[in-house]
């Protein structure tokens, strides 16, 4: 895609301007290295398309493309021209969080990119023990219902699959409520109040779930119909 401009816009467009490849720098910045992690936050890219934009990220200096030693694939890091785009990415979320929120469809509540975001919303240093284990239900959802979160020293794995591990805290609600608490939308304990979602588990971690489980760097900023 070419403008045929010298305005600097126009040249930056044309490497970060492509459909999905300001979604896929956004995962890179969130610590995504992996083809198949970068797909996870991307649920509805082809694998074509995938390969087609890193590859090309690659080509104009934004990616560094390492072979994954004694296997077969790739991992994928920024390089200091795309983490410089942060400040750009975060500009952006700002800016959708003022004035695009309202335009949420009920197909946007993508239960896997909520269960990546949640795994990296943990603190994991604010958690008691050696292992603490998260059950979600969505209780709308007629499949991929049920999700786990096992956390492990400084390590956050999620699961759609049940792995047998002991439980500490189940989360029973609307796939809605989960995202309207991760957007800062709504609070646990309001929610909790009116009964849009259930949390069980020990008081010392129900108590306070804002302090072990972050929110959306966005949180704090209000629609543009709220200023």
């Amino acid at each position: 895609m070419e403008y045929g401009q010298f305005c600097p816009i126009a040249k930056a467009t044309e490497i970060i301007g492509e459909k999905w490849t300001i979604l896929i720098i956004r995962e890179l910045l969130m610590g995504g290295t992996r083809f198949n992690e970068l797909q996870r936050g991307l649920s509805l890219i082809s694998p074509t398309i995938l390969t087609k934009r890193l590859n090309s990220l690659a080509d104009q200096g934004l990616v560094l493309k390492k072979k994954i030693p004694g296997q077969q694939g790739y991992e994928y890091f920024p390089t200091e021209s795309c983490k410089q785009l942060l400040p750009i990415i975060k500009s952006l979320g700002d800016w959708g969080m003022r004035w695009a929120r309202e335009n949420m469809l009920e197909t946007d509540y993508d239960v896997e990119l909520l269960m990546l975001y949640l795994q990296r919303s943990i603190q994991t240093d604010k958690l008691v023990g050696n292992e603490t284990v998260i059950r979600f239900k969505f209780s709308d959802l007629k499949e991929a219902t049920d999700w786990w979160l096992v956390a492990s020293g400084d390590n956050v794995d999620v699961c759609n699959k049940d792995p047998g591990k002991d439980v500490d805290v189940y989360f029973t609600c609307p796939i809605r409520t989960m995202v309207d608490i991760w957007m800062g939308d709504l609070s646990y304990r309001k929610a909790i109040r009116e009964d849009l979602l259930k949390a069980v588990g020990p008081e010392a971690l129900t108590r306070n779930i804002f302090s072990w489980m972050n929110i959306s760097m966005f949180a704090d900023l209000p629609s543009a119909e709220e200023i």
